[in-house]
């Protein structure tokens, strides 16, 4: 039997984790990478700043991203999300845990988000005349220092398109709406490197709201959130972009690390309508108190009885009520990383969206699943980052066997938009598109699983020996500082499983 040694934590069977080598944990181990990451997200900014008009919300709902705005701010757990990144591991798209891999999948986005998964690519071109298109869709021309590139700034939208006139007709209304989804993909979806600008890329895709509907916005955010995953787990990157929200709301509904506790709320309550934030911390400081509005769980304090009734919302917007974290320790990165050492089976939901969770959902978030496990490439424009549901399928209740080797594509990583003019991405990616296209072909299936699975079971023999199970330094001790318990753990279990 196999024995890597006390320290040596890196895989035995290098065949999977290629990059290990400039991996984040490669750097945690020899102690050259110990802060933590900064998200970069502007949703508190751009709520505070953007009032929703309840003349447009209509066509924010017709669009299909109302339960987006509705789910708001929630502060982010920044060391909860560094210990997620120091476990992505690019060559698979998973979070490589004690147990087993698990990942955000186009079922976790469904669900969390309210996005449609089934439908066209988020695609098309650059090549886009920007005094044109934003005088059409947006009825007004941004000066030159409202641009960046191609891109607007959201601060501008919000002085030109927030306040429509109190005579505006349809048209007026429509282009305010446009805009205040162009900010909110900027803010929440697709955030730039500091989530104050947003790509114009997006605005011709907004021209129909009906038809914006239609699209894969759940698939082109997956796909942009593995990429950001995939950079910031490399090469000792400092910060991380993309949907925070998801990969933070995907882990507290799945694992027990920074868990927070809904205290006296309701978990299934609306919550407040997102307006008048003044306070950084949304959740758990006060727990009669959300964005400085008293709560009263389950009514919205600026409901207004001419308003149309609230649609069903999404799953994560149950998250943003008053939690508390009283029985559950959260904040410090080196405890995060020592309780996932420290995994044991009652401390991952492998299927969280059953009973009430599902019954209390809107029609979307459970319309497209006969996809949720297509193996199919997920597109955002330049971004192409392939689903691989095959490797998480007790995720959906089914046998986990060891997967099919997956291929690392260098060169598709690297695509990206700097450096090229006005590329046409549906053309450049159509092999992708194509495949997409073809999606309900890939569903991957497997039997229904049966139990827990056991340490023996040859996936986890399997496992162990491509993985590196454990973060934390073995034997690592500081004086006057928290010491972790799963390093003599590691030790032993090493000693065990090879």
């Amino acid at each position: 039997m196999a024995f890597r040694g006390i320290h040596d934590a890196d895989p035995l069977d290098p065949s999977v984790l290629l990059l290990q080598d400039r991996h984040r944990s490669h750097f945690v181990d020899t102690e050259q990478l110990q802060d933590v990451l900064r998200p970069r997200q502007q949703m508190r900014a751009f709520l505070s700043m953007w009032r929703l008009d309840p003349r447009i919300r209509p066509y924010v709902i017709r669009a299909g991203f109302y339960g987006i705005y509705r789910l708001g701010h929630i502060i982010i757990d920044w060391p909860l999300i560094t210990c997620l990144v120091e476990r992505w591991r690019p060559e698979t798209h998973t979070f490589h845990v004690p147990l087993g891999e698990t990942t955000i999948t186009l079922q976790d986005v469904a669900i969390i988000l309210g996005l449609r998964i089934d439908g066209p690519a988020v695609t098309g071109t650059y090549m886009v005349d920007v005094a044109e298109l934003c005088g059409d869709l947006l009825g007004v021309t941004p000066p030159a220092d409202a641009l960046r590139g191609l891109t607007i700034s959201i601060r501008w939208l919000c002085q030109q398109l927030s306040t429509p006139a109190a005579d505006a007709d349809e048209v007026a209304l429509e282009r305010s709406a446009r805009g205040f989804i162009l900010a909110l993909i900027g803010s929440f979806l697709f955030p730039d490197k500091k989530g104050v600008h947003v790509h114009l890329c997006f605005l011709p895709l907004l021209r129909d709201l009906t038809l914006t509907s239609t699209y894969s916005w759940g698939g082109a955010v997956l796909a942009h959130t593995y990429r950001e995953l995939c950079r910031a787990s490399l090469d000792r990157r400092c910060g991380i972009s993309g949907c925070i929200t998801l990969i933070q709301l995907w882990s507290w509904e799945r694992l027990h690390v920074g868990r927070p506790d809904f205290g006296r709320s309701v978990p299934f309550a609306a919550p407040p309508l997102p307006h008048g934030l003044h306070d950084d911390d949304v959740d758990g400081v006060d727990e009669d108190v959300v964005d400085g509005l008293p709560v009263q769980h389950g009514v919205h304090p600026e409901a207004d009885a001419d308003v149309a009734p609230e649609p069903a919302l999404p799953l994560g917007c149950r998250w943003r009520v008053p939690l508390t974290r009283v029985l559950n320790p959260s904040g410090v990165l080196l405890l995060y990383r020592d309780q996932l050492d420290a995994q044991t089976s009652d401390q991952v939901l492998w299927q969280p969206y059953v009973g009430e969770v599902v019954d209390r959902l809107p029609a979307l978030c459970l319309a497209d699943q006969d996809i949720w496990r297509t193996m199919s490439p997920l597109i955002c424009f330049e971004i192409v980052e392939w689903h691989r549901p095959e490797r998480v399928l007790r995720q959906f209740g089914l046998h986990q066997g060891i997967p099919p080797a997956c291929s690392y594509d260098h060169q598709l990583h690297r695509v990206d938009a700097r450096g090229r003019h006005q590329p046409d991405w549906a053309t450049y990616h159509a092999p992708y598109i194509a495949l997409w296209d073809s999606r309900a072909a890939r569903v991957i299936t497997s039997p229904p699983s049966v139990g827990l699975m056991e340490s023996q079971d040859p996936y986890m023999l399997w496992y162990r020996r491509i993985t590196r199970r454990f973060m934390t330094p073995q034997l690592h001790r500081d004086d006057m500082r928290f010491h972790t318990t799963a390093g003599s753990m590691n030790v032993l279990v090493n000693r065990r499983h090879g």
